[in-house]
């Protein structure tokens, strides 16, 4: 039997949930049809998925049909938790994208369709609702072809065939043809196309079928399963254990669950298995295991998941989805055994919240530290992690840092919050460590100089299910101060940063060159540096430093994105180096670095330096902010004041189209001006506007210099994230400051100046 793994994914109301249940009924494998909006659904089984009658988690069910195995993964449909839906496209050998024969295509469809086309998902479209009134489906397979892809296609329902067995395509042959040279070769030919030229075709996406129905009603159902058991072909995996982990989620019991995929050999309940990191490594040093770059575990159980029921079983082949427990320290996107990571992903949080007791009022918590900062409270470390820092380290704050750092302090003091009680305290970082344990794009900050929780997200109905789930699964009861704009940084020019620890019996340098790359490209890490310089367990050290948290920019402190980390220098000390020595080195190479940067450096810093450099302004330092890719519907009469606003708001749009009544302006713009849009929509065309925005990725902000003098952070009073250098003289540790670093470091620099 076909072994297929396929996602279901759409904008939300286009019925992906009653396909799914429509799916189910007519293979046999429930009796009675849900529905979302009765909180019966077979694949929402949350409990806030029957309340909201969304669906807000990945679900799993199994289908069978013909000679077709279908591991059906029901993904959510929201904007908010469209995360979720891009780590499952991850592990798919096909999608279903629904689209809704009365709405069309929406923004969320098109974000959809980019997402499916970047992890090379082959798939098939099903358009639902046509029962409706006002369905055309002429004018849907048009707007279909033209704002997702001309390859589209539909495709005849055929229960008996071979691989041989011709397609009666009838008029769209020709066309069909056109799409791939072999295809075209075989319709010269033969004067037909086969089920296995089309299965060709829609695996590499040349070829995207269509079908039409109704799932509520159950029509177009079984010639759409059908399709699926005709035109897909099963995958061919090698014998060596892979697997890649898409999703993490806790039981009833708080089990750890990891949800995986098998891409290689097969998985056994007791066996040991490995990241792919350690996999890649012929022998992991303890320091390795230590620091959480490479891991070994034993999976306890291996279930296999059917909407809310499990079976457990001992062994799993290839190709198959399953969850197991015992496994602590994976994530998704993660790759085990012969898998390798995957790439980051595109989708990012825009918002932070900050956490306050039940209760508090939301004026009061607008004028918190993080709001007078212009909401840029980004600093990623926790008390936990700061002692461990410290600890590990052997020192702590100098009286010169101290001082700065109780400047800073009274120059940024602001009304005080409501506050958690110590206890309520650690219960809640320790429930929202879980939840972020599940949703990666789900960031957890501890801001120390704030005392503060801020949470990082996608949107409000994110933080309202984040909110309902505290108080159900771990009965916490909290509120969020308003939210604001969540900024990332980078750097336009190169440039290497210097980071040395040394006080007495410690020992460490690193250089670290800082290179920037292309708009959403993350944050990617790698060495240049010769094993003959530094031993390769040092190295992959330095590595895990560069990767095990988010490192910060110098100029509101916000996370650094579009940006290459490489190890290029670095000397240890044969008896006085400690593995937390070089944890201390690479994180002040990486803000010196940043400094150098911020001062118009590129390359390598001048030296000597005779005063302090500028550093008041951006230099070679940028501040990045979310923008939206949007579409707006407004009534042509209209489109005047639409123009306007978008300018407005520092948005850009393509040239407006004119369809009957109505105009439609597609463009860009910042979130910050254009989060509240929808209301204004709405009020000025007297509900006859339609908006719609979807995340279009991070670009330089429109309007830094306010925003940098809002927040007024100092890179220099931040204590975790110093850009300054520890050197020894005469038995004690002194300290020295970024600019003055090169004048003392150990190791030459490697790149060149400017």
């Amino acid at each position: 039997m076909k072994q297929i793994v396929a996602g279901i994914v759409a904008h939300v109301d286009a019925g992906k949930t009653t396909l799914s249940e429509a799916l189910l009924y007519r293979t046999g494998e429930i009796r009675k049809l849900g529905r979302v909006d009765h909180g019966d659904a077979f694949l929402d089984t949350n409990s806030l998925e029957k309340a909201r009658g969304i669906t807000i988690f990945a679900h799993q069910a199994l289908v069978e049909h013909g000679d077709l195995r279908l591991t059906l993964l029901d993904t959510p449909g929201h904007v908010d938790f469209a995360a979720e839906t891009e780590r499952v496209l991850r592990v798919l050998d096909y999608a279903i994208l629904v689209v809704s024969g009365t709405d069309g295509v929406q923004g969320h469809t098109e974000t959809l369709w980019r997402l499916l086309a970047r992890y090379g998902v082959p798939t098939f479209i099903f358009v639902n609702k046509c029962d409706a009134a006002g369905f055309a489906r002429e004018a849907i397979l048009a707007q279909l072809r033209k704002r997702l892809s001309d390859a589209i296609y539909p495709l005849p329902a055929m229960e008996q065939f071979t691989e041989g067995s011709a397609v009666p395509l009838d008029a769209f042959a020709e066309d069909i043809a056109t799409l791939d040279e072999e295809a075209m070769n075989d319709y010269l030919e033969h004067g037909v196309l086969s089920v296995g030229r089309l299965r060709s075709m829609i695996a590499v996406r040349e070829l995207f079928p269509v079908y039409f129905g109704s799932a509520l009603k159950l029509e177009g159902v079984e010639e759409f399963l059908d399709g699926l058991e005709t035109f897909t072909r099963e995958r061919e995996w090698p014998a060596a254990f892979a697997a890649r982990v898409f999703k993490i989620a806790h039981d009833g019991q708080h089990n750890r669950m990891t949800w995986l995929r098998v891409t290689g050999g097969a998985l056994k309940a007791k066996e040991i298995v490995s990241s792919s990191s350690c996999a890649a490594a012929s022998t992991p040093s303890p320091a390795q295991e230590d620091d959480g770059m490479a891991w070994s575990e034993k999976v306890d159980q291996v279930r296999i998941y059917n909407g809310a029921k499990f079976e457990t079983v001992t062994e799993v082949p290839a190709g198959s989805v399953c969850a197991v427990t015992g496994l602590t320290r994976t994530f998704p996107g993660e790759g085990l055994g012969a898998e390798p990571d995957a790439e980051s992903p595109s989708l990012q949080p825009v918002l932070t919240y900050t956490v306050l007791p039940a209760g508090a009022e939301s004026d009061t918590a607008g004028t918190s530290g993080a709001a007078k900062r212009g909401g840029t409270g980004h600093d990623s470390v926790n008390r936990d992690d700061a002692e461990h820092d410290a600890a590990k380290s052997g020192t702590g704050r100098n009286e010169e840092n101290d001082t700065a750092g109780q400047d800073a302090e009274t120059d940024n003091s602001s009304p005080v919050l409501p506050q958690f009680d110590d206890l309520t305290l650690h219960k809640v970082i320790t429930a929202l460590r879980e939840l972020e344990d599940e949703d990666p794009l789900l960031h957890v900050v501890w801001v120390e100089r704030l005392a503060e929780i801020h949470v990082q997200l996608m949107g409000a109905v994110q933080l309202e299910i984040i909110q309902q789930t505290l108080h159900d699964r771990f009965g916490l009861d909290v509120s969020f101060g308003p939210g604001s704009i969540l900024y990332r940084e980078t750097i336009t020019a190169p440039v290497e940063g210097a980071g040395h620890f040394e006080p007495l019996r410690h020992y460490a340098e690193a250089h670290i060159l800082l290179e920037p790359r292309e708009p959403g490209s993350g944050v990617t890490v790698g060495s240049a540096l010769s094993e003959n310089d530094l031993d390769r367990n040092w190295q992959r050290l330095i590595l895990t430093h560069l990767t095990e948290r988010e490192h910060l920019g110098v100029l509101v402190g916000a996370p650094l994105t579009d940006i290459k980390m490489t190890l290029v220098a670095g000397r240890a000390h044969l008896k006085h180096t400690e593995g937390g020595d070089f944890r201390q080195a690479t994180y002040r190479a990486i803000r010196q670095g940043l400094m150098e940067a911020r001062a118009g450096v590129s390359g390598r810093p001048e030296t000597p330096v005779e005063s302090r450099p500028d550093t008041t302004g951006e230099g070679n330092c940028r501040l990045l902010e979310p923008w939206y890719r949007f579409r707006l519907e407004v009534p042509a009469d209209m489109i005047g004041r639409a123009m306007s606003d978008i300018q407005r708001m520092a948005g850009t749009f393509e040239s407006p189209v004119t369809d009957g009544e109505y105009a439609v302006i597609e463009g860009e713009a910042p979130v910050s001006e254009m989060r509240d849009y929808t209301m204004e929509v709405n009020q000025y065309t007297h509900g006859h506007g339609h908006f719609s925005a979807t995340f279009g990725g991070y670009k330089p902000c429109h309007d830094a210099e306010q925003v940098i003098a809002a927040a007024a952070y100092d890179p220099e009073a931040d204590l975790d994230n110093t850009p300054d250098s520890v050197f020894c003289a005469h038995g004690a540790g002194y300290p020295v400051k970024w600019y003055k670093v090169p004048e003392f470091m150990h190791l030459d620099f490697t790149t060149s100046g400017k």
